[in-house]
Formats: C-alpha cells, sequence, structure tokens
C-alpha cells in the first residue's frame, strides 16, 4: 500500500525489510529519525551507542558474525568514526553492513557544511544517494544486496531535504536471509600490516570492479530531453530542483550511485549534448571527476559551493526564467535561537558569565549559551572538544588561566568523546575546571536515551553509568554536584573550584525542563508596584520574560516556574505562587 513517508523513516523500513539484524548508531540531526524509526521493528536489535566509532564497531562485528547491520550518523559523526571505517573498508565484510550519514548543507544544525562524498572517495568505498524517500527506501534495500555482492561496507548518503521531506513510498515484506557462517580467517579480518598490504589490491580491483558495475546499474539513469543544447548531471535534491525547473526539456544524468562513478556513461552522455552541466550541493565531486575525463562543462564557476540550492537558485544560474516571488511586506522581528524557558543550564551560564570566565564550550542544545545576553561561551569546536581545549588553554597560559577558565560539556557529550578529555587533564596535571552539564538526556536531537539515563533506545531499564564515581575513578578528586536552579549554591561553586589547586569537576544536575516526567511549577508573576524597570531579570535571556510598559512581565503560556528570575530581583518584585521560595 503507498504511503507517505519520510525520507528517513523509509530509509529504516528499507533497513527492515533487508533482513537486517543489528542497528548502532549515534543521534545527529538529520540522521537521527533512521535509527529511531529501526527501534520500532522488533525483529531488529537497536541501540544508540556511545558515540559513532562504537556504533560502527558494533555494526563491523555484527556483519562480521553473519547478520546484516547499520549505523547512522551526521556527517560530522563520520569523522569520528573515520578510524573503524578507514580499516573496515579494507577487511570488507561478512554479511550486508550498510553506513548511514546524513549531510547538513545550510548548517540547519551543525557546526559545518562538510561533504560526505569526500570520505566514499578517500576510504573507496561505494556510496549511494538517494534522491527521494522512494529512492531511499529502495537504496537502503540494494545497499546490503551491493554489500555482500562486492564484500564491501556500503554508504547510504542522506541530506537534510531528503531525509525531513515526504514522498510517496510503497513498502513491501521483511525478507530475512539465513546467517551466514562466520569462517575465522586471519588475512582478512586481523589488520595488522603484513595482513593489510596484501588487501590493498584487492580494495583497488574492488573499486575497479564497482565502476565497471557503475556504467550498467539502474542506479544511475538517463533521462531523455527535447532540447539537446544543455545536458545536466546531479543527483540527490539537486536532481529534484533540475526536474522542477527543467522538467523533460534537457537531458539529465541522475545519479544514485555518487561513488565510484562511471566513465563511460558520462562520456557518452556528454557527446549526444552540447553543453554540459553539472548541478551539485557543496564540493564539486562529480565536477572534477568529469574534468578528469577532459570534459568541457560548467558546473561551480556558476553554482555556489556553499550552502543549499532552491529552485529559484537552479533556475537562474541555468538562465531559465525565475518566478516572481511574493513580498511580505511586514516588518517581521529577527527571532534568534535561545535555550529554552525553565532550561537547567540557563542559571550556570548566568554565573559564568557574571564570574567573567573563559568558557570552552562543546556541542549541545547548551551551546547557545553563547548567545547574547549570557554570551557566556568563548570556543565550540566538535563534540568532547572543550575539555582538552580548556587543558591546552591553561598549559599555554603557564597556569595563570586557571583560575578563570572552565570547560562545559553535556552528559551526553561526556560519554561520547569527553572521558579522554578528563582523563587527559587528570593524568598531566592542569587546575582546571570541567563542569558537565547533566540534564538527564540527550537534549538537542530529541531526547534520545545515553549510558548516564539508565534506559535503552526503547525506553526499558539499561545500563547506567554514574558521573561522580566515573570521574573519581579517572583520576578527579574533587567532584560536586550543583542545582543550576540555585544561583547562590552555583557562584558559590564555581568560585571555590576555581581556585582549587588540582583538578575538579562540577556536575550541574537539573533534568531538561522539556522531558515528559519534569511538571512545571506555576508561573512566576510580577507585582508591577514592586518592579523598578532596572532590568536585572532579562539578564538571563529568558524568553518568558519581557519588559512591557516599562515593567517586567511574564508570559504565562511559557514560563515554568523555575525561579531563577525571582533570584535576580532586588526589590522582591517576582513572586512564586507559594511566595518567593523556589522549590
Amino acid at each position: 500500500m503507498k504511503t507517505l513517508m519520510l525520507g528517513n523513516a523509509a530509509a529504516a523500513r528499507g533497513i527492515y525489510e533487508a533482513g537486517c539484524r543489528v542497528v548502532s548508531s549515534y543521534p545527529g540531526t538529520p540522521s537521527t529519525e533512521i535509527t529511531e524509526e529501526c527501534a520500532k521493528y522488533d525483529e531488529i536489535y537497536c541501540e544508540w551507542a556511545p558515540n559513532e566509532k562504537v556504533a560502527m564497531e558494533v555494526a563491523f562485528g555484527a556483519s562480521v558474525a553473519g547478520r546484516r547491520s547499520f549505523c547512522g550518523m551526521k556527517h560530522v559523526g563520520l569523522n569520528v568514526a573515520a578510524d573503524p571505517l578507514f580499516t573496515a573498508s579494507y577487511t570488507g565484510v561478512n554479511a550486508g553492513m550498510v553506513i548511514g550519514v546524513a549531510d547538513d548543507a545550510g548548517m540547519h544544525s551543525s557546526q559545518n557544511e562538510q561533504d560526505s562524498r569526500h570520505y566514499a572517495i578517500a576510504a573507496k568505498l561505494p556510496m549511494l544517494e538517494p534522491a527521494d524517500s522512494a529512492e531511499a527506501y529502495e537504496f537502503a534495500k540494494f545497499a546490503f544486496e551491493l554489500s555482500e555482492q562486492f564484500d564491501t561496507p556500503v554508504f547510504l548518503k542522506m541530506c537534510t531535504r531528503i531525509a525531513h521531506s515526504q514522498s510517496v513510498v510503497e513498502p513491501g515484506e521483511r525478507v530475512e536471509p539465513a546467517q551466514k557462517e562466520y569462517k575465522k580467517d586471519i588475512a582478512k579480518y586481523v589488520m595488522m600490516p603484513g595482513n593489510a598490504i596484501r588487501r590493498h589490491p584487492i580494495i583497488e580491483q574492488r573499486t575497479r570492479d564497482l565502476i565497471e558495475y557503475a556504467e550498467t546499474t539502474p542506479l544511475n539513469r538517463v533521462e531523455e530531453g527535447r532540447d539537446h543544447k544543455l545536458g545536466i548531471i546531479t543527483s540527490s535534491t539537486s536532481y529534484q530542483y533540475v526536474k522542477e525547473v527543467c522538467g523533460d526539456e534537457y537531458p539529465i544524468l541522475k545519479l544514485g550511485m555518487i561513488n565510484p562513478l562511471p566513465v563511460k556513461k558520462i562520456k557518452d552522455f556528454a557527446a549526444s549534448v552540447s553543453l554540459l552541466c553539472v548541478v551539485e550541493e557543496l564540493d564539486d565531486i562529480i565536477e572534477t571527476h568529469c574534468r578528469k575525463l577532459g570534459l568541457a562543462l560548467a558546473g561551480k564557476d556558476v553554482f555556489p559551493l556553499e550552502g543549499e540550492f532552491s529552485q529559484n537558485l537552479v533556475a537562474e544560474k541555468l538562465g531559465l526564467p525565475v518566478p516572481a516571488g511574493v513580498k511580505l511586506d511586514d516588518n517581521i522581528p529577527a527571532r534568534p535561537p535561545v535555550m529554552c524557558p525553565g532550561c537547567p543550564h540557563r542559571g550556570l551560564f548566568y554565573t559564568l558569565s557574571r564570574n567573567k570566565c573563559t568558557v570552552m564550550g562543546d556541542i549541545g542544545c547548551y551551546t547557545l549559551g553563547a548567545v547574547a545576553p549570557l554570551s557566556a561561551m568563548d570556543v565550540t569546536l566538535c563534540m568532547g572538544a572543550s575539555i582538552g581545549a580548556a587543558h591546552g588553554f591553561n598549559k599555554a597560559n603557564d597556569g595563570e588561566s586557571e583560575n578563570r577558565t572552565v570547560a562545559v560539556i553535556g552528559d551526553s557529550t561526556f560519554m561520547h568523546s569527553g572521558m579522554t578529555g578528563l582523563a587527559n587533564v587528570a593524568y598531566n596535571q592542569s587546575n582546571s575546571t570541567v563542569i558537565i552539564l547533566d540534564n538527564s538526556i540527550t537534549g538537542m536531537t530529541g531526547h534520545q536515551q545515553n549510558p548516564t539515563t539508565g534506559y535503552n533506545i526503547k525506553g526499558d531499564p539499561a545500563g547506567k553509568i554514574d558521573l561522580e564515581p566515573l570521574c573519581r575513578s579517572m583520576g578527579i578528586n574533587r567532584v560536586v554536584v550543583v542545582d543550576p536552579y540555585d544561583l547562590e549554591e552555583c557562584d558559590r561553586v564555581v568560585k571555590e573550584e576555581l581556585a582549587a589547586n588540582e583538578p575538579s569537576v562540577i556536575i550541574s544536575r537539573r533534568p531538561c525542563a522539556l522531558l515528559k516526567y519534569v511538571k512545571p511549577k506555576a508561573p512566576v508573576r510580577v507585582n508591577p508596584d514592586k518592579c523598578r524597570s532596572c532590568r536585572a531579570c532579562m539578564r538571563i535571556g529568558c524568553p518568558a520574560v519581557a519588559i512591557k510598559d516599562g515593567k517586567a512581565h511574564i508570559d504565562n503560556t511559557l514560563c515554568v516556574g523555575c525561579g531563577v528570575c525571582v533570584q535576580l530581583c532586588k526589590f522582591d518584585a517576582f513572586e512564586n505562587e507559594g511566595g518567593t521560595e523556589n522549590d
């Protein structure tokens, strides 16, 4: 039965129907829903791994055991998984292994616009790139067949628009192949140098075989057009824009297998048109391949290297009419992203800002602590980098910055890649202060469980890592827990730990205000007779607090009664339902 499906849900359906038995992933927008949807199928064992490297290693182990496996991540997560990736290319697989990676052109929820096609080329692995939900479904199923046919992991590359848009899919039934026998094969699976050097020629031959395969696979198809003065080579969401703009006017070579790329098929297509044009988002992967074949074409000399494309952009760059837009005359005020009302991180960031701390930040919703009016973050690099950056910052300053520099990292990010940074602090002894923002969930990607929550991907009880004894076991003697809603306590503890002559960890613990089991308190109210219009309450940047008619005002539809604003007012203008105390 045909149905509308999200691209990620369609990919998950294809993974399910292909008989996949093991899925291990780390959440990351725009890839998260693939694994969340897979978890709805009881026939698949699904888990959230601590990070992408572990997820890929789990999928590899399941493949070696003879069961089809999948691991999913976003583009920057692939950086974390690069170590096992490159060597898994050498070992090959037993049962099919598919690696889902989702790029984020436009940086809707990412720190860069990395193009994952480079990884497929560098690791010498095939990559399939669907252009809608139906292809996400079909390509996911086909990827397992391709993996087993060519003894290789296979990439399924999504992007934000394909992952998070809907189109029609006609699902089928699950067909689970018999478990493949595991046979001990040291020469294939033990990648010591003597074995690895013998595997390299095998991988190069596999690439040559895949290039031949790319010439005839239906994944790469030519769509005829009426006018051959222009021919377009494209893939993924760019294909949708080209079709919407051009229709059947010009022939199109639509590439579904983006690595390795065919040679003869592209040359034949180029010979059939007067002018060749490549339309691809981000880097010039297809264009570079075509130029290496000696083809003259238009590409990144016309289309941008950065940002998402659109129908209008494609039309403009191809010299076609651009539909007139509709201008909205109303002046809509800017609405920058902010932490949610009642966010437990707000009080801690206010404290750091007040103490003029240098803050090495990390990846998570708490990165919004860098936004005005808190402006309480100096650096954000990548997952887990905050602790190592703080250590390096302090060492470079000969310890003189230790009494004002902190690392801030979330509980899930600490599990992902923060522990090694803390081990480095304990081992190499800088008096660095590390603050773990423990909101009891992986917040930014939509409330996924992690090793500190005590629940697995299905919400069932699971192993739980306690942060306090973990940090102590890693060599940190000073470990203290604070409630970020208590500004006085936060200020006292931050001052004490910054003054300490040894490494320390502060755990700022309060569950995310958006969790279903966290019940909001009655909204705070403002007594206008007591409000002196000093605007001290505005320093925390809470969306529920505003100034109206010169007085502080609380939006009752947003306020969760956290009481942080109550503590900021020196004139007792803010009151909880039960008074000025916030339990």
